[in-house]
């Protein structure tokens, strides 16, 4: 049952070359086949490698029976219990019955060196994946089809998508975390300052202190609710008017379409007059003056469609090792992708933890647009306000953020004459005024919920501050069928 490893993409004369170490995954395998606190251990190191980190595919076979057994609750030290899994997958005779797993058991005497064995597995499997990107690379470069900037970016992504893999992070002792507590709250001062990256929107910041670093902030909201508007207005203040670098990823627009509206919003041009070609010289005069601004502005934009989580997150530590990121736009998550989904409600989940571990991993806030459901909008339920629970396709979205607001305005529903609150129920009436639009504040993990009020302008898609210096927001206690964060 044993085989030389093979890697995708790699000769023949790599093949015999490829690093390998068969006793350390004897004594991997041989440490899980001793209980469930060793499997914990290999977990931690080999994380997503799975089985692709073991040579041999009996190796490989084994160590998927074994992680089954773990994640089903099932003993792992019971032979009888490998036994009957290995014969379900038609593998027991072929890998060698007893006489199989008593060798593995006596490659170690205990379960205590697990994690060492599991490094050096882990070590040669990276080793073997550098080897087979570098062929990859190598064989674009001597095809030379393409130009050799696009060639020298697949080599970069390549060697990146490897460097990505390596184990990181560990358990920290409290007193170190106190001790960098105390240096944050040092560094903050006294004179109220944001602790977050500021938004241009003064009533947002005074609730939130800013978009703070290492957080999941969802906007939520229906569709033309101006999602992409709100989240393109914070990112352009936090480029243009900051000058801190900042990654807006758009998987609904391309990057034209972005930076006409970009223009457009900024110079206050009606982008409608603008594409049926009645703008005038003075919008014109406009137009260039916001260019000028955004000429030099550190805002980048990835128009890049259909995208997985995985690409998301190695096109932002490729953008964050080049340019420094300050934080993240995802416009939308649901437009996102996750391999291997069971279903949709499995795939929202995966993507939206792969958000908040890019956010932890990168220490930059990510804020992402998401589509609400059409709750908002049934007409039994009577009052147009939205609410978490209105989060289409998986409540994982809720547990996950950090903070979620939910963009409303009154105005979109207007022609529903439905649209009255229950009897029962204590918020004030929304404001129908088209230029009045709310921002509700419905989770905010480490701060205050509320409702902010904004200025949206339909004829430049823009937000602005509803009354500029107020610094004021207006608290609404959350509806009684959320639930409680």
């Amino acid at each position: 049952m044993s085989r030389r490893p093979k890697t995708p993409g790699a000769s023949p004369a790599l093949d015999r070359l490829l690093p390998q170490d068969i006793e350390a995954e004897r004594a991997v395998l041989g440490s899980m086949l001793h209980g469930k606190e060793a499997i914990a251990e290999v977990l931690a190191v080999l994380g997503e490698a799975g089985h692709e980190a073991f040579v041999r595919e009996a190796h490989q076979h084994l160590y998927d029976a074994l992680i089954k057994l773990y994640v089903d609750d099932r003993p792992v030290n019971d032979g009888h219990v490998i036994r009957e899994e290995l014969e379900r997958r038609g593998l027991w005779e072929a890998l060698g019955k007893f006489e199989f797993l008593a060798s593995l058991l006596s490659a170690v005497p205990s379960a205590l060196r697990a994690r060492h064995y599991a490094e050096i597995v882990y070590e040669k499997y990276l080793l073997r994946q550098l080897i087979a990107a570098t062929h990859r690379v190598m064989q674009t470069a001597l095809d030379a089809d393409q130009p050799t900037r696009e060639i020298l970016d697949y080599a970069e992504k390549e060697i990146f998508g490897v460097t990505e893999r390596r184990v990181s992070g560990q358990a920290v002792p409290i007193e170190e975390l106190v001790r960098d507590a105390f240096r944050a709250i040092e560094a903050r001062g006294h004179d109220g300052t944001l602790t977050g990256e500021p938004t241009g929107f003064i009533e947002l910041d005074d609730l939130t202190s800013g978009l703070q670093r290492g957080e999941l902030i969802i906007v939520a909201g229906r569709p033309s609710m101006g999602k992409t508007a709100l989240g393109l207005n914070m990112a352009e203040h936090l480029a243009i008017v900051e000058r801190r670098p900042t990654l807006f990823f758009s998987l609904e627009m391309s990057r034209q379409q972005i930076a006409q509206r970009i223009l457009c919003s900024r110079a206050r041009v009606d982008a409608h007059r603008l594409r049926r070609g009645r703008h005038s010289a003075a919008d014109l005069e406009r137009l260039k003056a916001a260019a000028d601004d955004l000429r030099e502005a550190p805002l980048l934009v990835d128009d890049t469609p259909d995208l997985t989580v995985l690409e998301l997150r190695a096109r932002a530590r490729l953008a964050m090792r080049r340019h420094q990121v300050r934080a993240i736009f995802v416009d939308y998550l649901q437009l996102m992708r996750a391999p291997k989904s069971e279903n949709r409600q499995v795939e929202v989940a995966t993507i939206s933890r792969g958000l908040k571990a890019l956010a932890k991993d990168l220490d930059v806030p990510v804020v992402a647009m998401a589509q609400l459901n059409r709750s908002p909008e049934d007409k039994s339920r009577r009052g147009n306000r939205p609410r978490m629970s209105d989060l289409r396709e998986s409540g994982a979205i809720e547990q996950d953020a950090d903070v979620i607001a939910l963009l409303h305005r009154e105005s979109y529903y207007r022609t529903n004459p439905s649209a009255a609150l229950r009897e029962d129920d204590s918020r004030p009436e929304a404001d129908a005024d088209e230029n009045v639009a709310e921002l509700i504040i419905a989770k905010q993990r480490n701060g205050p919920t509320g409702t902010i009020r904004l200025h949206f302008n339909s004829q430049y898609t823009r937000f602005d501050n509803h009354v500029p210096d107020a610094g004021r927001y207006e608290f609404v206690p959350p509806l009684r069928d959320d639930p409680p964060f």
